[in-house]
């Protein structure tokens, strides 16, 4: 999880390329920022799917097989 300074600045540097612009060095840091929060969400995404089941209204279970994979190789590990 990125810190809450780190989410502040990045609201920041947002804020800031509205209004006036980003220096290069700014654009770069907002790009790493930016970069190390999407990391952050698609490793978050991947571990609720590794802890997803899919079961349809008869209770069958109807888990995508990419999910199924997913936890077969987290268990491996």
């Amino acid at each position: 999880m990125l810190s809450k300074e780190k989410l502040e600045r990045i609201n920041q540097l947002s804020k800031k390329s509205k209004a006036e612009g980003l220096t290069e060095a700014e654009k770069e840091e907002q790009q790493t920022l930016r970069d190390e929060y999407l990391k952050n969400v698609r490793s978050s995404f991947t571990n609720h799917l590794k802890k997803m089941t899919v079961i349809d209204p008869e209770g069958n279970d109807v888990t995508p097989q990419k999910v199924r994979d997913l936890q077969a190789r987290q268990k491996k590990q």
